[in-house]
């Protein structure tokens, strides 16, 4: 132990609660951008919350290079100062979330290399997956048998609001029936005492605040939510559906979706309480829906590393048709896909790998409103080499020499990207039925009218672009010509004057880089006529340049679109009729 060492531990210890500070005083205004409907806030200050990280870490890296005397880079010195790091935070109420910023100040300053455990957390088990450490972030509320009611008025009253209800007492009808008709059958007979369970924070995300609970009786428990929405018009707020499915609940904290603002002072609480309600969900899922994505990428690591290592089978080329910006590798029995940016792309593709990788950043920063994948990016990941086939090797070797290093058994891969493995959708199309080919394609089109409302153009919109997952949702997830929907120039083909203009094989035409012909869009469909038949059905409005210049205006005129991430049979629709 050193004074250099420990006063290093200290400044990072100090970093990661300046950070956590700022964190929680931009979480705290969520409920007033609710309630004040200013979206445009609540977007801005997603952005800002997210560059937070980054922001206190560049501060902290500073310092240490100050508090080391520039030896910064003297790693022995690391090896000290964790061991200091790991005392001061051993009774820390978010101590698995500091070790993170010990991580990343580390990874800063030596640029992503020769991480290991005896500098580093990178395996330090934290310790948060088991039961719940306090009670104190929830509100308890017994229920006899008919005062369903009483205790839904409590837990909406609890939420505090400082505008009023829409119709507070309608709201509890539409869920008592609910309740009655569909809940209360699925509790066991004589399995005790039954109670509800809620957090005491909601959780923002888009125009909605959302209530989280479950009911419990004995071994039972059935998690639910309730859409908690504003009414512009008359600046009050109701109640729009109640989620209880499993499957609804588990796309509400998808991977497609933007983080949740929640007030979690100790978010590993949080988690504890979600993963009750959904188990399937691994912990670095629950850390990133609650806005801890630096968190949920050592998570992540963590549970690759020991997926991988309980696992024998190989790494191989994704399946599906091969990108023309990304080499896109998996191992047959894991749930997510490694992206990494070729050195050239195939033409006519001739974006540079900055381009992409603001690409990526914009999604990072956008509302992906259930529409496109969420990534983890890393730098200087490495692989066991003898795990790789001998026909990704190749492929390796061909697309991406520039990012790979050798030495010994390990692979490391300069720059990759994580996602959540789906079935391309243009594979998916191949076996389908044709109840599922007309529900895909009406998704499809879904896809790109959400992605269009929040001000994002998909570019090249071909179906291998986009995936679906095991909920049937279709996702987006090539992101190399993503850009502002309000940067494009949306225009209809010119009319060929000549016999010459005709025949061309190219535009006889200028066409400019932000260009858009959407009467285009049918090529997307080359080779599957069957689905351009159901698609054109459905979403033809797409093949309009109007379609997309009436949604610029609107956009451009402050327009924030609505988010739901349930269906629209779901809602309680009958609201407006009373």
């Amino acid at each position: 132990m050193t004074a250099v060492t420990r006063r290093l531990a200290m400044a990072i210890l100090n970093g990661f609660d300046a950070f956590f500070a700022e964190y929680k005083n931009i979480t705290l205004g969520a409920q007033a951008r609710f309630e004040a409907a200013d979206w445009h806030a609540c977007q801005k200050a997603m952005r800002d919350r997210l560059d937070l990280w980054k922001q206190k870490r560049a501060i902290v890296a500073d310092a240490a290079y100050t508090i080391t005397g520039g030896s910064v880079e003297d790693r022995e010195n690391w090896t000290i100062a964790k061991e200091e790091y790991a005392e001061l935070i051993q009774n820390h109420d978010n101590y698995e979330i500091a070790q993170s910023f010990f991580n990343s100040i580390y990874c800063h300053v030596f640029h992503h290399e020769k991480i290991r455990d005896q500098h580093t957390f990178a395996m330090t088990p934290s310790g948060h997956s088991g039961p719940m450490s306090s009670q104190s972030i929830l509100n308890i509320y017994r229920f006899d048998g008919d005062n369903a009611a009483d205790i839904l008025r409590k837990l909406l009253l609890s939420c505090e609001f400082n505008i009023p209800w829409e119709n507070l007492e309608r709201d509890i009808g539409f869920i008592v029936d609910v309740v009655n008709r569909d809940l209360i059958p699925r509790i066991p007979k004589n399995s005790g005492e039954i109670w509800v369970e809620t957090l005491e924070s909601l959780f923002f995300r888009n125009k909605a605040a959302y209530l989280v609970g479950r009911v419990v009786s004995g071994k039972f428990s059935l998690p639910f939510v309730l859409p908690i929405l504003h009414t512009e018009e008359t600046q009050a707020i109701y109640v729009d559906t109640l989620l209880y499915d499993p499957d609804d609940i588990s796309i509400l904290f998808s991977f497609s979706r933007s983080y949740f603002m929640v007030d979690a002072s100790i978010p590993s609480e949080y988690v504890a309480f979600l993963r009750r309600l959904m188990p399937h969900k691994e912990v670095f899922e629950l850390y990133n829906a609650l806005g801890m994505p630096k968190h949920g990428k050592t998570e992540f690591f963590r549970f690759a590393v020991e997926d991988t290592l309980k696992s024998s089978d190989p790494y191989i080329i994704a399946p599906g048709i091969k990108g023309m910006v990304m080499l896109v590798f998996t191992r047959p029995e894991f749930d997510y896909v490694y992206k990494v940016i070729k050195d050239r792309f195939t033409p006519p593709k001739e974006m540079t790998r900055d381009h992409v990788k603001k690409c990526y950043s914009l999604v990072k920063r956008w509302d992906r409103g259930g529409r496109m994948a969420d990534t983890q990016e890393f730098n200087n990941l490495a692989f066991d080499r003898r795990r790789f086939s001998d026909e990704l090797m190749e492929e390796l070797y061909k697309e991406v020499p520039s990012l790979i290093e050798e030495n010994g058994n390990v692979l490391v891969l300069k720059h990759v990207y994580i996602e959540r493995k789906m079935v391309p959708l243009n594979l998916y199309l191949k076996d389908c039925s044709e109840d599922q080919l007309y529900s895909v394609m009406d998704e499809y089109g879904k896809a790109i009218k959400q992605l269009a409302a929040g001000n994002l153009f998909p570019g090249d919109m071909l179906l291998k672009n986009f995936g679906v997952t095991r909920h049937g949702r279709v996702v987006f997830y090539d992101y190399d010509e993503i850009c502002p929907l309000t940067d494009c120039n949306f225009r209809r083909l010119p009319e060929p004057q000549t016999e010459e203009q005709a025949m061309a094989t190219h535009p006889w035409y200028e066409v400019k880089p932000e260009d858009v012909f959407p009467e285009e869009f049918r090529l997307f469909f080359s080779g599957n006529q069957a689905a351009k038949k159901v698609f054109d059905q459905l979403h033809s409005d797409l093949y309009d340049p109007d379609y997309w210049r009436e949604l610029q205006q609107k956009i451009r005129a402050g327009y924030v679109a609505d988010v739901f991430p349930y269906r629209k049979r779901q809602r309680f629709q009958q609201r407006g009729l009373l």
